[in-house]
């Protein structure tokens, strides 16, 4: 439907193409972990398909042919292929910027109506921002099923059972992460007193080789009780990469390994209560569809009967993982 001030019109399309421009670097940049997978070449678009492949590579006891042997000893040459693919659904999320025609009226100058945008686009990225970086540590089923599947199915609580990437963790034990309970394997509750301990428990089973968590990440509980576990030695913040970037940070110490202790608590406290994810993050994928990476969605959209137009900001993709058994969580 045509506007009758198509000038008006062309500055709304304009600016919304302008802003979305940095969004996606704004999304990754303001989230740890999604910084992380920015760094290690780890956000990597799709260009289409029903589902999101991803890549694996596992040891399958039934077909490994690898074996020692002596001097003419036949070989086996049986079929060993460990490798795979594990498939994610396509997530879409969407926010929605509106304008009415009086607003359009009284704020008729180009000056005016990129001033009113500019503020109603601040608030649409960060509720989309927050939205999936909150939905990072879920398990999926929210909103009837429709978010991305995030750390909470990644990363479980109860590593043993359920499907992941259509892979059956009760089936395929290489396909199974580590979690440990304060309670349930420690004997006590997580405290101040114990938590670098529960750590390194969990820490030792994360290892293979070079293999080990790089970032650990938790929530206002659990950071709180590590950063009161260390004060009294004043090993307190880490001067590198995620301080630097404005993150609450810690170091962690311990089972052969340096990690950073990232907070994504805070105000709203974005990570499931009394949770600290160990994560590898060579193994976890932050995967937008190239088409869809926090962009304007289709044209003008105009109710047939309200004088006002809604322009969408969209996001479609997935979070994935090709290795959850090099992740743990510690839990209460």
């Amino acid at each position: 439907m045509a506007f009758a001030n198509s000038a008006i019109s062309d500055i709304i399309a304009t600016n919304i193409q302008s802003r979305t421009g940095e969004l996606a670097d704004n999304v990754t940049n303001n989230n740890a972990l999604l910084r992380r997978l920015k760094e290690r070449g780890n956000v990597k678009t799709f260009s289409g398909g029903n589902v999101i492949l991803q890549e694996i590579m596992y040891n399958d006891s039934t077909t490994d042919n690898t074996n020692s042997y002596s001097g003419y000893e036949v070989l086996s040459t049986s079929q060993n292929s460990p490798i795979s693919a594990a498939q994610f659904g396509i997530t879409q999320y969407a926010s929605a910027i509106s304008i009415s025609g009086l607003e359009m009226i009284q704020n008729s100058g180009k000056e005016a109506i990129i001033d009113l945008l500019d503020g109603r686009m601040s608030v649409a990225e960060a509720q989309l921002a927050n939205r999936i970086s909150g939905d990072i540590y879920l398990d999926g089923t929210g909103n009837a099923g429709k978010n991305l599947t995030g750390l909470a199915a990644a990363i479980p609580d109860a590593p043993s059972s359920g499907t992941y990437g259509g892979i059956n963790r009760a089936t395929y034990s290489f396909w199974r992460s580590e979690a440990f309970s304060g309670v349930t394997d420690g004997g006590s509750a997580v405290s101040a007193s114990n938590i670098q301990a529960y750590m390194d428990a969990l820490a030792v089973q994360l290892i293979r080789g070079n293999d080990k968590p790089d970032l650990i990440v938790t929530d206002n509980n659990y950071y709180k009780l590590y950063l009161q576990s260390l004060q009294s030695i004043q090993r307190i913040t880490d001067s590198s990469g995620a301080a630097g970037a404005g993150f609450a940070s810690l170091k962690y110490y311990g089972a052969g390994m340096a990690s950073d202790v990232i907070l994504d608590g805070g105000i709203g406290n974005a990570a499931t209560a009394n949770h600290m994810w160990f994560l590898n993050t060579k193994y976890l994928m932050f995967r937008p569809h190239k088409d869809r990476n926090f962009v304007p969605i289709g044209g003008e959209r105009q109710a047939v009967n309200q004088d006002a137009i809604v322009k969408l900001i969209g996001w479609a993709g997935n979070m994935t993982s090709s290795g959850p058994q090099f992740c743990g969580v510690l839990i209460a």
